[in-house]
């Protein structure tokens, strides 16, 4: 059963959190359009090169970013056309195309993910504080 709200505590937490969680956004599509890249292919990219398989499809890219399948092929073909991704036949099944990241792309998203590691250390006091407000 799911609790009612509070309008004296759940409210302004959950407010808050919510603008917590947009400030981060911000700052991450701002790291991504310094390095030339669009908040969605630098998800993509952190999608495919922290795939537990290392089996990557259009299917999985879709599946990570909650979008449309059609919708992630043109947005692996855009990332390919930026050498950022390479494609090669499955070993089990020649009909379909596993992704990878080029070294080209593993350089830019080391730069990102050591930079939006820093910024949410930085941020954890803060998202902790507002987490523990919701218990």
């Amino acid at each position: 059963m799911v609790e009612p709200v509070s309008d004296a505590v759940d409210y302004p937490a959950l407010a808050d959190f919510r603008h917590a969680l947009r400030l981060f956004l911000v700052f991450s599509e701002s790291r991504a359009a310094e390095q030339g890249l669009t908040a969605q292919q630098h998800q993509a990219l952190l999608a495919i090169r922290g795939a537990p398989s290392g089996q990557v499809t259009i299917g999985y890219v879709a599946e990570r970013l909650v979008i449309k399948p059609h919708s992630a092929s043109g947005l692996v073909e855009r990332l390919e056309a930026l050498g950022l991704l390479a494609r090669s036949a499955s070993e089990s099944d020649k009909r379909q195309a596993l992704i990878g990241l080029t070294p080209k792309a593993r350089a830019l998203l080391e730069t990102l993910s050591a930079t939006h590691r820093e910024e949410l250390l930085r941020l954890r006091p803060m998202l902790t504080s507002l987490l523990a407000r919701l218990d």
